[in-house]
């Protein structure tokens, strides 16, 4: 587990540079900024999340060809991750900047904040191509064993994106607009560096120009990472879906989820980190044939993770005002994000479990299948109970919060019948 530590450091820095945003706007602009700013962040969430599932598929496959020594196939699948994902990025940039408005209303977004959403939105959306870029790039230097060397990039990207905030809103006063212009700088950055560090180093491996072509590589890319994509990509509508639902309570409770949010995206980061580098580690254990060393390492992983989940839910539950006051300095939206935080932080133990052992499914290529228990605890269960809750007289965000761990009860019921009933990875060392 020693390597998911570069890796973890790595999304953290992610994380920190988009919450610089948030964290800037608290400080120094207006509330309808700090709203525009969180409703923006998770429209782009989206974009990021879709790319990373689907890159997941990479990751999978050059795990599994590393463990056989297949260095051709690992050559030709890099060669058509570079095709397949440029086509996806130059296909999402045009779907964002030509729908800009359409999903500013279609988000329900508090009149006051229609102008910052669109323009955050419309400038982060120009950036795209750096996003997919990075996290490719990313993805193979980590799968081909540099862990650090990203960590890096992020770094120096994070430094980038919190000058250019404190320079651009907190002392030109641009609100939204200017944290998106920082936010894309550091992207840009951040991409370049990785870009050119992997064309100077190479892979370690034979590569040649004709790898990089349309070719059953991206077929198999596809299969794995798509369902993962697609997980991603619902799963985010939904948070999307409970935005516009919480966005009719008003400017503070948007404000206050998009703050929350944000905070989430840190507490669970040990969570979801860990389940993606098990996803990597245990294609490579698949690929060796070592079969009893991965459900170790699942268990490993589930340990570390919840230990830390303990200690940030206790926070919350104490006092959730220490951890939302670090992104706004509203006194309501610190009140109201405490509320919410005192609820949904119970998610934080749930996704311990949840997170890794996703992670291990996928190593396993059953990504059908963890597309499928998410899918039904989000549009079967948080979506509705969300709705459910928003009817409640009297409403306020802890109620809305409970819909969160109540959703994660119903995949993690499904896990356990689904390790029942197939016991697929009941499989003997040979």
């Amino acid at each position: 587990m020693i390597f998911a530590l570069p890796y973890m450091f790595s999304n953290l820095l992610q994380v920190l540079y988009g919450s610089a945003d948030l964290f800037v706007v608290g400080q120094f602009g207006h509330t309808f900024d700090v709203s525009g700013v969180s409703i923006g962040s998770q429209a782009m969430a989206l974009i990021t999340n879709l790319v990373l599932g689907l890159t997941t598929g990479v990751t999978v496959l050059l795990g599994q060809y590393l463990g056989s020594k297949s260095y051709r196939d690992l050559s030709k699948t890099i060669g058509g991750a570079i095709v397949l994902f440029l086509i996806i990025a130059l296909g999402l940039t045009f779907v964002m900047l030509s729908f800009n408005n359409e999903i500013t209303l279609l988000m329900n977004t508090p009149k006051e904040a229609i102008e910052a959403t669109k323009s955050y939105l419309s400038i982060c959306s120009a950036g795209i191509i750096f996003i997919v870029g990075y996290n490719v790039v990313s993805s193979i230097l980590r799968r081909l064993g540099d862990s650090k060397t990203p960590l890096l990039f992020v770094f120096i990207a994070c430094i980038i994106n919190i000058i250019v905030d404190f320079v651009l809103v907190g002392y030109f006063h641009m609100g939204a607009k200017g944290a998106a212009i920082a936010t894309v700088s550091a992207q840009g950055f951040s991409f370049l560096f990785a870009l050119v560090y992997l064309c100077k180093k190479g892979i370690g491996y034979s590569f040649y120009k004709e790898d990089i072509c349309f070719s059953k590589y991206i077929q198999k890319i596809m299969q794995i990472g798509f369902p993962l994509g697609l997980q991603s990509v619902l799963v985010n509508i939904s948070f999307l879906i409970i935005t516009i639902i919480v966005n009719q309570m008003g400017l503070i409770a948007s404000a206050s989820l998009g703050v929350v949010e944000k905070l989430m995206g840190f507490l669970m980061l040990p969570a979801i980190v860990l389940g993606s580098v098990l996803a990597s580690l245990i294609a490579l254990n698949v690929g060796a044939k070592q079969y009893k060393r991965a459900k170790q390492t699942l268990k490993y992983a589930i340990m570390i993770s919840l230990a830390f989940a303990i200690i940030v839910t206790t926070i919350c539950e104490i006092d959730g005002t220490i951890l939302t006051r670090i992104f706004t300095n509203n006194q309501d939206v610190i009140k109201n994000g405490a509320l919410y935080l005192k609820t949904y932080s119970i998610d934080c133990l749930l996704t311990s479990f949840l997170f890794c052992i996703n992670g291990y499914l996928n190593g396993y290529e059953k990504t059908v299948f963890t597309m499928v228990h998410s899918l039904v605890a989000t549009f079967i269960g948080r979506i509705p109970l969300t709705l459910l809750f928003s009817k409640i007289p009297n409403v306020t965000l802890f109620h809305m919060g409970i819909a969160a761990p109540l959703s994660i009860m119903i995949s993690l019921i499904m896990i356990f019948i689904y390790f029942k009933k197939t016991k697929f990875d009941n499989i003997k060392e040979r």
